[in-house]
This record gives structure tokens, C-alpha cells and sequence, in this order.
């Protein structure tokens, strides 16, 4: 069945709601693509994606056809992509101009509704793998949460922004975007490329912009075709280390900490900074049901379908 324009609109404005995350230190673009269900058809499109562009690579020179690439081609679902990118695009551009400065000005309060909402989002890998956690679970992700903690608790460097090194930084900063937990602003701010990366976006700086994607594409193609590898082969063990990772990164989003990322206890506007925390927690929640509710009313339009109704398939590959 082709997909409904609505359908269209809504991952371009799941989209636009992960390039926003992006753009504000500490908060993933990955969790986001999460709580918002487009997680992994974005991974294994990506990935069949990148394995169409090398067999073409490898086989047109060699007079081989175009089959094999194009197999893949098919497999990847090309209007999620489409959506989600345009909405990601004119959002990440927006928010560079508008949101960025807002968290600067207010970082405490909000810290502490990207705090809420990534301690709500805990809850999507937690369950997504579809069976209860065994003990030697709990400790893998105790440890992926303690890597998270030193590498999210590391100091804001200042380097110079010479093409190696944008380069280098964009393909760390892409693979973080791609893990939940983990944000790709938050670790140009570590690596000090965070405010040059943000002025050449306000400034059209197409040279350093055109530096950075390469680096991205470089990074980002590696890390994609590791974590559908992952996903495909090892799912339970994939989302338990993801869970870790993504509660270690809380300590990212810790209102109360300085601009070295030492953390204190909570003082001065506590009350408003909990009641911040509350809401993005609840926004987390609110969307959840709404999938929920959502993906219920689908199975039950799509109950009566007969002898030709199709089995259910993997919520990943439905979107």
C-alpha cells in the first residue's frame, strides 16, 4: 500500500525534530530517531544504501551490471529518508539560528528538559529487544553507562579548525549523532569545533561546510554499516549497550555543572528546574502513547484483511 501524504509529513517532521536535537549540545539525534520510531529504518536504509553504492562501485568497471547494487537499492526505504533529511536539513538550520543561543542563555533549565526527556527515552531500547533482561545484561550495560559518564565528563578542548582535524572531528561527531545517547554537538564542543561549525552554518561558510560533510560521509558510512551489522546479528546485546550509553549520557544533560562539566549538587531554581526535568519527561511519554496508540489502531484496521491479510511485520520496516 503507498504510503498516505501524512505519513510523509509526519517522519518530515520526525525529521525536524532530530536535526533540533543536534544542534543543542548534549542532546542525541540518535535518542530522538528513537522515541520517535524511525531509529532503525534510518540504520538498515542507510546500510543497504552503502552497500548499493560499493557493488556498483565494484561492479560496473568490471562490465558486471548494475543487478546487484540495485537489489539493494530497492531494499532501502527511500521515503522515510527523503522526509526525515528535508525535515533534519531546514530544522538543524533553524535551530542554529534560534534554539542554540536560547539553551546558551538558559542552559540550566534547559539541560533539565533534555535531562527528562533522555531519562524517559531510557525506556525504548530497554524494551525494544523484546525479552527480559538476564543478569550478564545489566552489567554490560552498567559498563557501557560508565564509558558514556568519562567520555561525556571529558573538558572542552580548543584546537585549531585546520581540514584534518574538521575532518576527523565531523566523522567522531556523525558516528555520535548516530548513537543514541551520545550527540554530535556535544562532542565538537569537546573537541572546541562546536562555535566554528555553528558560524559557518549561519555564515554559509561553503568551504569549511563542504570539508565537514566529507568527514561526515567518511565517518558516518563506516559506523552505519557496523551498527546494521549489529542490529541484524546481535539485536539484544546491540540495544543493552545502547541503553548504557544513553543513561551514561545523562551526565551530559546534569543542570547543575559549569562550563568545565564539573557537576555540583542542585541549588538556586530548583523547584522550576525539577518542574523542566517533569515536562520532558512527560513530552517522552506522551509520544510513546501516541505510538502506541497509533500502532494499535493499525493492527486493528488491518485485522479483518481475510485470507490475503498479511502477517505483522517488524515496526522498523513498516515507517
Amino acid at each position: 500500500m503507498a504510503k498516505t501524504i501524512g505519513t510523509h509529513l509526519s517522519n518530515v517532521v520526525r525529521g525536524g525534530l532530530i536535526g533540533t536535537a543536534e544542534v543543542v549540545p548534549g542532546v542525541s539525534g540518535g535518542t530522538v530517531a528513537l522515541i520517535v520510531g524511525v531509529y532503525e529504518t534510518l540504520i538498515t536504509s542507510a546500510g543497504h544504501v552503502l552497500t548499493g553504492l560499493r557493488l556498483a562501485a565494484s561492479d560496473l568497471p568490471r562490465g558486471r551490471g548494475a543487478g546487484r547494487a540495485a537489489a539493494e537499492f530497492r531494499q532501502a526505504d527511500w521515503a522515510a529518508i527523503g522526509a526525515v533529511l528535508i525535515g533534519m536539513v531546514a530544522a538543524a538550520l533553524l535551530a542554529a539560528k534560534i534554539i542554540a543561543p536560547l539553551v546558551e542563555s538558559e542552559q540550566q533549565r534547559s539541560y533539565a528538559l533534555f535531562f527528562g526527556l533522555v531519562l524517559a527515552s531510557l525506556w525504548v531500547p530497554y524494551t525494544a529487544g523484546g525479552q527480559r533482561w538476564k543478569a550478564w545484561h545489566y552489567l554490560l550495560a552498567i559498563a557501557a553507562a560508565a564509558i558514556a559518564f568519562v567520555l561525556t565528563g571529558l573538558p572542552p578542548a580548543h584546537v585549531e579548525p585546520s581540514a584534518p582535524i574538521v575532518i576527523v572531528a565531523a566523522a567522531v561527531a556523525v558516528s555520535a549523532l548516530i548513537m543514541p545517547g551520545m550527540s554530535g554537538s556535544f562532542i565538537l564542543l569537546t573537541l572546541g569545533l562546536y562555535a566554528p561549525t555553528m558560524d559557518a552554518v549561519n555564515n554559509r561558510d561553503f568551504g569549511y561546510l563542504g570539508t565537514f560533510f566529507l568527514g561526515a560521509l567518511l565517518g558516518g558510512a563506516l559506523f552505519v554499516k557496523l551498527l546494521q551489522w549489529l542490529l541484524e546479528h546481535h539485536r539484544m546485546v546491540t540495544l543493552v549497550a545502547l541503553t548504557g550509553v544513553m543513561a551514561g549520557s545523562l551526565r551530559a544533560l546534569w543542570p547543575w555543572q559549569d562550563e568545565e562539566r564539573t557537576l555540583y549538587a542542585p541549588s538556586g531554581d530548583v523547584p522550576f528546574t525539577l518542574v523542566m526535568v517533569a515536562v520532558g519527561f512527560a513530552i517522552v511519554v506522551a509520544v510513546l502513547l501516541i505510538e502506541h496508540l497509533v500502532k494499535k489502531g493499525g493492527r486493528k484496521s488491518g485485522s479483518g484483511g481475510g485470507r490475503h491479510a498479511r502477517p505483522a511485520v517488524r515496526e522498523s520496516a513498516r515507517l
